[in-house]
């Protein structure tokens, strides 16, 4: 599929979270069997053959798509979680958004030193929780081989913040503004 095909399957509603936003729900990708293989296939695409222990995905979308990379990749799956949402032993890590400040966290034993991780979500805006999920990650020992999204809203930045982190990062498609 294209980028323009992509961007066909994604849902754009204006005013949401609030006025002057538009949201971009991948839930209508999701829902559209061929669209939803062939991004997977796109996401894993600069990553196969390469040895990824663990793809790491950012709750919640990033679990659905992390998954099914991971899967493609033969590799473990790890979600990154709000605070106060895993049940055993974690490690946090705080990280700033466009409207204030969050934490997220994953198990302590989620990665070994050493181990190849692939990081997945939905959306890459302003790179906020991307990049304090790498931070987390590397705080572990693991080593971040990549970024992938579905959406990037290059405006706001995100990719600067991974390239600063030396995190190379693959998205499928692109929309302009917030």
């Amino acid at each position: 599929m294209t980028q323009n095909e992509f961007a066909a399957t994604i849902r754009a509603i204006p005013d949401y979270p609030q006025p002057g936003i538009i949201f971009r729900d991948i839930t209508t990708l999701l829902s559209d069997a061929r669209a939803f293989r062939r991004a997977v296939d796109e996401l894993v695409q600069p990553w196969a053959g390469a040895k990824i222990d663990k793809v790491a995905g950012i709750e919640a979308r990033g679990f659905i798509l992390g998954g099914a990379v991971a899967h493609q990749l033969s590799s473990g799956f790890v979600p990154i979680r709000k605070k106060g949402k895993l049940p055993h032993e974690t490690v946090r890590m705080a990280y700033t958004l466009e409207y204030g400040q969050d934490e997220i966290e994953m198990h302590v034993d989620a990665i070994k030193p050493g181990e190849r991780v692939l990081l997945v979500d939905d959306l890459l805006a302003t790179g906020g929780t991307a990049e304090g999920a790498v931070k987390l990650l590397r705080r572990c020992g693991a080593v971040v081989e990549g970024a992938c999204f579905v959406v990037e809203l290059p405006d706001l930045g995100g990719d600067k913040r991974l390239e600063a982190l030396n995190v190379p990062m693959r998205s499928l498609v692109s929309f302009a503004g917030h």
